[in-house]
């Protein structure tokens, strides 16, 4: 890597927060075209895969759509999902590719904008200016437990998905699961693969089929130009944004998630849960419609893909449609943890977002970053690495790299023009960041 770059009393046009694979790809990308910049990341570069995932935990995308600038996948399973240590590697490996001005173990703790536009930025190592700012901390930030989890009893030890590793870390005895995202998920099929058993409060994420007609799903979605439709073609944008994501699983080569083949083999599944009194919890009435929604989702994608396969006229397999392999004979209401033997909970309810540190006002009233494309409402702010971004693949390896790209340029036009409007007419270079580009 390149010499560390100096932070305290320094100026730099460009200072990217972050070093991830969003402050990564944009990084070369401000590298290709000549932006001196800084990349500061708070710890250490793939920290959030290392440190937040689970043991067993791999990528549930195909390793071709690890695309990073300059940094396609070059293994040799393109088909194939990389597990943790690889995905870190992956990282590793890009930044020794590329030398970045990277800086690590340093956070940024507080982001204002001068009268002149300049940015003032204070870390742990001192403060610095610059031009403009990228912030490429991805969304999740601070683990989301319901206040209600204060209610358990004291002997019933709780984690959250991030803090989960593997079973061996959790009290014997059985496990409650609250969430059915991606998360909630994997580590509820991780458990019960150990033979712990397991209760699953189910929620209303969608999830699809790992393979179909001879394809993965990701790979037919992907020729059918799915991953590619902007945001903005969405006549219900901000619902988009906040959707959550379908569970399936590259464990073991990849395949399907099925809750419903779990409960068939000893799990037990709830609807939501809706409260907690000590040992006793109640649930929502909803199991039987989420997990009926979850399968007409998955149904719903088959028939794209037929339809696609139909109006191009290529050659794929025909297979049989799902058949549901369990039905709940009831909705379980009430359960008591203590004569069920729970000892643990995993709490899999996601993250909220942390922009405290950022005294600007780029924010709705939801604390949501206004911004399109990622340049923000003010002029020289960017954001990298939001889910739907701008398109489904912001927020992941598959798409980064494109959106890095998009404000890389918008970055060098601002810039120019900035030093244009500067020498002829003395305008405030903020007037150049103000235009989008498309």
């Amino acid at each position: 890597m390149s010499p560390v770059p100096r932070l305290a009393g320094a100026h730099y046009t460009v200072a990217v927060i972050g070093g991830g694979q969003a402050g990564l790809s944009v990084s070369h990308c401000l590298r290709e075209r000549g932006i001196g910049h800084v990349v500061v990341e708070a710890n250490r570069v793939g920290h959030e895969w290392r440190e937040r995932r689970w043991d067993s935990f791999c990528l549930v995308t195909p390793n071709w759509q690890c695309n990073l600038p300059g940094h396609p996948y070059s293994g040799g399973d393109p088909d194939g999902f990389m597990v943790r240590d690889d995905i870190v590697r992956y990282l590793e490996d890009y930044v020794a590719a590329f030398r970045p001005p990277l800086v690590e173990g340093v956070s940024v703790t507080r982001l204002r904008r001068a009268p002149n536009g300049v940015f003032d930025v204070t870390t742990t190592a001192g403060e610095f200016t610059a031009d403009q700012v990228v912030v490429a901390t991805g969304p999740y930030h601070t683990p989301r437990i319901p206040r209600t989890a204060e209610r358990l009893p004291a002997a019933v030890e709780q984690f959250h998905s991030s803090g989960y590793r593997n079973p061996d870390q959790l009290p014997d005895g059985g496990v409650l699961v609250v969430g059915t995202g991606q998360s909630g998920c994997q580590i509820a099929e991780d458990l019960h693969l150990a033979g712990r058993q397991v209760h699953l409060a189910v929620g209303g994420a969608p999830r699809v089929a790992r393979f179909y007609r001879g394809r993965d799903c990701v790979a037919w979605l992907d020729e059918m130009g799915h991953y590619d439709k902007p945001i903005d073609e969405f006549d219900d944008a901000d619902a988009v944004r906040l959707r959550v994501s379908h569970y399936v699983t590259g464990r073991d080569g990849g395949r399907d998630i099925d809750l419903r083949a779990f409960a068939r083999d000893g799990m037990r599944l709830y609807g939501r849960l809706t409260g907690i009194s000590g040992p006793a919890l109640q649930f929502a009435d909803d199991l039987k419609v989420n997990l009926d929604h979850a399968d007409a989702v998955a149904e719903g994608i088959k028939d794209a893909i037929d339809a696609h396969i139909e109006a191009v006229g290529v050659e794929a397999p025909r297979e049989p449609r799902y058949v549901p392999v369990w039905e709940p004979a009831e909705q379980p209401r009430a359960l008591d943890v203590t004569e069920a033997g729970i000892t643990s909970v995993v709490w899999s309810t996601g993250f909220t977002r942390d922009h405290r540190w950022i005294e600007i006002p780029a924010f709705d009233g939801r604390g949501y970053p206004m911004h399109w494309r990622g340049a923000s409402n003010v002029p020289g702010l960017y954001f990298l690495g939001l889910p739907w971004q701008y398109s489904w693949g912001s927020g992941r390896f598959e798409a980064v790299g494109r959106d890095a790209e998009f404000l890389a340029g918008h970055i060098d036009a601002s810039r120019r023009l900035a030093d244009v409007c500067g020498t002829l007419t003395g305008a405030p270079a903020e007037l150049a960041s103000a235009l989008p580009i498309g």
